[in-house]
């Protein structure tokens, strides 16, 4: 298994050994597997357990590998979140991190709830802003926020039902060890399938549409979990 944080390393060996073994093997053998064995486990290595208060779930990695990192909804292609016009092309490209981010600025107070176009966008002060994906996920963190995928790995579209079938038993095993005071973050359809589980049920958790949709903008409730994070503000 690849190293992580010293802080998470009994759980995430229990969760692992709770894998089943011929597919452990098969995650051990090949190297087709996104985001590469070697980042797997990457969101385990940047937040030690004790800061973490949040599990966000996303779906499974990022099907291209430039933008697998690891990390939920932390897409690796994008270098710069904003452009003279507004959101980068990249951000633009990726729909459920465009949404996420107009929710974050609305959340802040930054933009109107009524006007979340390029051009309010690109009238926004940004000097107080972060404009790099990974200042983004460094403030996630700095929220204790762990960015987690249900399916640790993708392969292809039509393999994604078996890998998050085959995921399940780690995460049961790594919510089995965990405090209650760690909240749930799941989005869309993942909901279901974490809220399904028993290890599940005593966790508060903040159940919403996914990003994609354009709904999750304005969602109150997107608003009220991550509006005090100040997810888009750069640190001092």
């Amino acid at each position: 298994m690849p190293e992580v944080h010293e802080s998470w390393r009994e759980d995430l060996a229990a969760a692992y050994a709770a894998l089943d073994e011929e597919y452990r093997r098969e995650l051990e053998r090949r190297d087709d597997l996104l985001p590469g064995r070697e980042r797997i486990f990457q969101a385990f290595k940047t937040l030690p357990k004790e800061r973490t208060r949040y599990i966000l779930f996303g779906q499974d990695p990022y099907p291209r590998a430039e933008s697998a990192t690891g990390y939920a909804f932390i897409d690796g292609a994008v270098r710069r979140l904003f452009s003279p016009t507004g959101f980068s092309r990249e951000v633009n490209r990726a729909t459920s991190l465009r949404n996420f981010l107009k929710m974050a600025l609305v959340a802040d107070g930054l933009l109107a709830p009524e006007k979340t176009d390029q051009p309010a966008i690109a009238a926004l002060d940004k000097s107080g802003l972060v404009d790099s994906v990974d200042a983004l996920r460094r403030n996630f963190e700095r929220s204790g926020v762990l960015l987690l995928n249900a399916a640790l790995v993708f392969e292809d579209k039509a393999s994604s039902n078996r890998h998050a079938r085959a995921w399940r038993p780690f995460v049961r095993t790594l919510l089995g060890r965990l405090e209650g005071e760690v909240e749930l973050i799941l989005f869309g359809s993942i909901a279901k399938r974490i809220e399904a589980l028993p290890e599940a049920a005593r966790f508060v958790r903040h159940r919403m549409e996914h990003p994609y949709n354009h709904t999750f903008v304005l969602n109150p409730q997107a608003h009220a979990l991550f509006g005090p994070m100040g997810l888009l503000r750069r640190q001092v």
